[in-house]
């Protein structure tokens, strides 16, 4: 008669380690649902008693403004990413699939939303009819929202072509239409305002483009001395790019706000209110940041600071929200 073994005591910790993951995965779900929901909420609770009206259709372009920045960051991150894969001696030739070519379509439909919302008037369409696409070209935004349109039309060519290093060039363009509708010709000193936008989304679709790819290059490399050279050359560039991220961050609020109404205006203004939250959650993006960099510093295994890195990411995905609703929002200007 065998007597049946008792399971060993080493198998114990692979039992834990499902649910542990499944609590992580649920975790980041539910990040990620509440970043998504940020701008589907629209602009209402951010107005709730300012006393300021809400734009109609605030909520729906809150959205496609959110849709636009992530497809923008993501074919921007890759090219980021592969230029410091290249200046890497010993780097593996081996790179993740890219997703430049759905991001360029998801773009596309996108731009394509917000341009039709300027077909109307900066109304949301009620039918196609409603719809003057000759219109577009009649006005300064309409020409801004077409430029868009075909940008990533462009881009989405080139990131099937042999040459995708060329969808720069059309990504450009629409920051750079993106920069000029930001800040009408009626504000004071528009171009200052425009360049600095210019700067803060190049940078910053560099930084939440670049880190969700690096991660995925640095698993395609596991193994190789490579990949924690590319990590940390990332997080070096990445500081840089937050340095600048703020400055000019700083620079448009103050051109906005006032120094002395910033106080009041933080939280008696839906723009305000927004523009708070989402400094609160880039400083938690950096202190996520800084805390994957040590892990990196001291752990033998890269792959151990994927965690933080990780939870980074979605963090950043929720600061895309922020941004997309935050342009949706009444600008509270006050010369």
């Amino acid at each position: 008669m065998t007597l049946m073994k008792p399971p060993s005591r080493a198998a114990e910790p692979g039992r834990h380690a499902r649910p542990s993951g499944t609590g992580r995965t649920a975790a980041v779900l539910v990040l990620v649902v509440l970043g998504a929901s940020i701008p589907v909420l629209g602009p209402s609770p951010a107005l709730h008693g300012t006393g300021e009206a809400e734009a109609p259709g605030a909520g729906g372009i809150a959205l496609l403004r959110t849709v636009l920045f992530a497809a923008l960051s993501v074919p921007l991150g890759e090219l980021f990413v592969n230029r410091l894969a290249r200046s890497l001696p010993g780097a593996p030739p081996q790179r993740p699939r890219s997703w430049a070519p759905y991001a360029a379509a998801v773009g596309f439909v996108a731009a394509l939303g917000l341009a039709s919302v300027v077909a109307t008037g900066n109304l949301v369409p009620d039918s196609a009819a409603d719809i003057d696409v000759g219109g577009l070209y009649e006005s300064r935004d309409g020409k801004l929202a077409l430029l868009e349109v075909n940008g990533f039309l462009a881009a989405g060519l080139c990131a099937t072509s042999r040459r995708p290093g060329l969808q720069v060039w059309p990504l450009a363009a629409v920051v750079v239409a993106e920069a000029l509708r930001a800040h009408p010709t009626t504000e004071y000193s528009p171009l200052i305002g425009s360049g600095l936008t210019l700067v803060h989304l190049t940078c910053a679709s560099l930084w939440v483009g670049g880190l969700p790819y690096a991660l995925r290059t640095l698993r395609r490399w596991r193994g190789a001395g490579a990949g924690p050279a590319l990590l940390g050359l990332y997080a070096r560039v990445a500081a840089v790019l937050l340095a600048a991220i703020t400055a000019t961050g700083v620079c448009s609020s103050l051109r906005r706000m006032p120094p002395g109404t910033i106080a009041d205006q933080l939280t008696d203004t839906a723009y305000g209110r927004v523009l708070l939250a989402k400094v609160v959650l880039v400083a938690a993006v950096a202190a996520l940041a800084l805390w994957a960099r040590v892990r990196l510093s001291r752990a033998p295994d890269p792959l151990d600071a994927c965690s933080p890195a990780r939870a980074e990411v979605v963090a950043l995905g929720v600061v895309v929200a922020v941004s997309g609703l935050l342009t949706a929002l009444p600008v509270p200007i006050r010369w």
